[in-house]
């Protein structure tokens, strides 16, 4: 018997019992599918992440200051556990491929438009932070180095469509609470896109110039900064300069600096970790129905046992027997395979969709879960298809046999 004899053969006998082999199929096209869409959801996220970097630029680093213990500064006997504005801005002193510097600080004073909280947190900037992030205007203008101490504010996207829930129709020169003062909007920012490097959404944030935020309470101190540097320069080495200028106004502080590098790096270790859970938890699903492909094998041997007396009693030899069953039992999981990698597919762009994601089409996860529900078939379908090959044909055709 060729080949294409036996999956002809193979055909023919899944046809015949269309609802238990239909059940067969069930169970590998949910594995596979599984297997498709956790690992193609896993890549999806990951090109999400990184595509947030696209838009920034890899070009940039992050410094957070956090200091354990209050000491005195040698020069002036006052206790120093922060960056002071000037000594932030000449930071950029420290090494010569530094382009921009971006303090900014962070504010978690209660926001009110009219009587509606508007839940969105305050950052202090100046106008280099919409440099260094990119943040484009909607409305209006962002806050500048010559607004100084004044009472202006900048809304993202999300706290000005609070606004017009509340009531505003016109955001530009409406007045908003922060704890006991009061603000005035200038500007609407651009939906911005959130990512990974910055660690405050601008979409939820109501920006106010940085001298004013230092005023709004005791806590409110400047320990962040952004920077945009050269491209492709020594980025460690930067870190170390950065590092060092920040020791000499700050003593036994803790400066972390960060650049889209590491985050990246880590991103894509985490991803692959991530893949290979998903991709176990997919092929546990894959098993079950690898194990139901067995079972329906099993019963079609005990069923067929008359068929296979017949073949042997004519000529078949074991090996033909059991390519006969082998046939079937792959044909089962390329139906399920084929079926599940579609499903998959489908299932993967859905999930893009609900969360928001570019929907980019993946092979590898796709072949890896066609591939592995055809071995699926051919290691489930090997021991029943050998058990029918070993039976005695003289004991079958005498109506006996397991």
């Amino acid at each position: 018997m060729t080949l294409l004899d036996n999956f002809h053969g193979a055909l023919f006998n899944i046809m015949a019992a269309k609802l238990r082999s239909l059940l067969a199929v069930l169970g590998i096209l949910i594995g596979t599918a599984s297997v498709v869409a956790l690992v193609m959801s896993g890549q999806l996220a990951t090109q999400h992440a990184l595509m947030q970097f696209k838009v920034l630029g890899t070009n940039l680093l992050s410094v957070n200051v956090f200091q354990q213990n209050q000491q005195k500064n040698k020069n002036t006997g006052e206790k120093l556990n922060y960056l002071s504005l000037q000594q932030a801005i000449q930071s950029t002193s420290a090494d010569k491929r530094i382009q921009l510097a971006a303090p900014y600080t962070m504010n978690y004073s209660t926001a009110y438009y009219e009587d509606k909280n508007l839940n969105a947190s305050v950052i202090g900037a100046s106008d280099s932070l919409a440099k260094v992030i990119k943040i484009k205007m909607q409305q209006g203008r962002f806050v500048s180095k010559l607004d100084n101490g004044t009472s202006f504010a900048v809304v993202g996207q999300k706290v000005a469509m609070r606004m017009h829930q509340a009531g505003a129709k016109k955001i530009i020169g409406r007045q908003i609470a922060l704890g006991n003062n009061i603000f005035t909007v200038i500007g609407i920012a651009q939906t911005w896109p959130q990512n990974n490097f910055f660690e405050q959404d601008i979409n939820n944030s109501i920006i106010i110039p940085i001298q004013a935020s230092l005023t709004l309470g005791q806590y409110v101190k400047i320990q962040n900064i952004v920077y945009r540097i050269d491209q492709n320069v020594n980025v460690d080495a930067i870190k170390t300069a950065l590092s060092n200028y920040i020791n000499r106004y700050i003593s036994d502080g803790q400066v972390f600096v960060q650049s889209p590098e590491q985050i990246i790096k880590s991103m894509n270790k985490q991803q692959n970790t991530f893949t290979i859970l998903l991709g176990v938890i997919g092929g546990i699903s894959l098993l079950v129905g690898g194990i139901g492909v067995m079972n329906i094998m099993l019963v079609s041997v005990v069923e067929r046992r008359r068929e296979i007396g017949i073949r042997r009693a004519i000529g078949a030899r074991q090996s033909h027997i059991r390519n006969l069953f082998l046939a079937e039992s792959v044909t089962l999981s390329l139906f399920g395979g084929v079926m599940g990698v579609m499903v998959g597919i489908v299932a993967s762009f859905i999930i893009a969709q609900f969360f928001n994601w570019q929907f980019t089409f993946f092979a590898l996860p796709a072949i890896i879960g066609f591939s592995v529900s055809v071995l699926v078939g051919i290691f489930f379908g090997y021991y029943p298809a050998h058990r029918a090959s070993k039976l005695d044909p003289i004991v079958l055709l005498r109506g006996g046999g397991e």
